[in-house]
């Protein structure tokens, strides 16, 4: 998996990327990080790459061409990085602006993600960035809640977290992607570990017993129960697609 961000904040995606496990990923070269600074695209003398939008409004706008050079860059960076043994039709390559418009982010769309070659973060700032190269480059506006925040590095980040849980070797247990909370479609089970009892609370005896396929009955039970209680929207999701109603 290979990640570029297009940013005005390069430090910002750099420095997140290098702890815990996405470090130890990029360390190990399951993924592979870079980043392209908008800033270094800029067409005038004072280094800004925004401008004044047309037809007035509060805000800034991110310009065209600072954002079509640093694509192109992007692209070199691809061509460079890519495996020479396939072809340019076989190397699959999403432009994803992070977005509050966008289609909202979730687990199935980050397993989809994960099966790119490469994916390109878009990251816009102050009131966004000039339609006319959005339409030119990207392939997903995605969005990761109905919020607002103050620029697209954080989505970017959120959103490359989740896509690399499943590439293969991320994670020490590659199970955990799939069984942790929508793995399934559902929220996940609660869990325990050491000691048995705390503070007066103990850990479920079935979970205690050994037996397996109770253990695993009682987790599905408890999945179920969570969802409905929380996320009902998820769970009538669930149902659905099992027919049910």
């Amino acid at each position: 998996m290979y990640f570029q961000v297009i940013t005005l904040f390069p430090d910002m995606i750099r420095n997140a990327m290098q702890t815990s496990i996405m470090g130890r990923a990029v360390g190990t070269g399951l993924v592979d990080l870079d980043t392209v600074n908008l800033k270094e695209f800029s067409q005038n003398r004072y280094g800004s790459v925004d401008d004044y939008p047309y037809g007035g409004g509060a805000g800034m706008l991110i310009q065209c061409e600072p954002v079509w050079q640093a694509y192109q860059r992007a692209m070199e960076n691809i061509d460079a990085h890519s495996d020479e043994k396939k072809s340019d039709a076989e190397k699959k390559t999403r432009v994803i602006f992070t977005s509050p418009g966008g289609t909202v982010f979730n687990n199935d769309l980050a397993k989809e993600l994960s099966t790119a070659d490469n994916l390109v973060f878009l990251c816009g700032h102050y009131e966004g960035i000039d339609e006319r190269v959005l339409r030119e480059i990207v392939t997903d506006e995605i969005s990761i809640g109905d919020y607002v925040l103050t620029g697209g590095e954080l989505p970017a980040l959120v959103m490359m977290d989740a896509i690399s849980r499943f590439v293969p070797g991320v994670l020490h247990n590659d199970v955990s992607a799939e069984t942790e909370s929508f793995g399934n479609g559902l929220l996940e089970y609660p869990q325990y570990t050491r000691p048995s009892e705390w503070k007066g609370k103990k850990v479920p005896d079935i979970i205690l017993s050994g037996d397996h396929k109770k253990v695993d009955l009682w987790r599905m039970q408890q999945s179920i129960h969570r969802t409905a209680e929380r996320r009902p929207d998820l769970y009538a999701e669930w149902l659905s697609n099992r027919g049910i109603y």
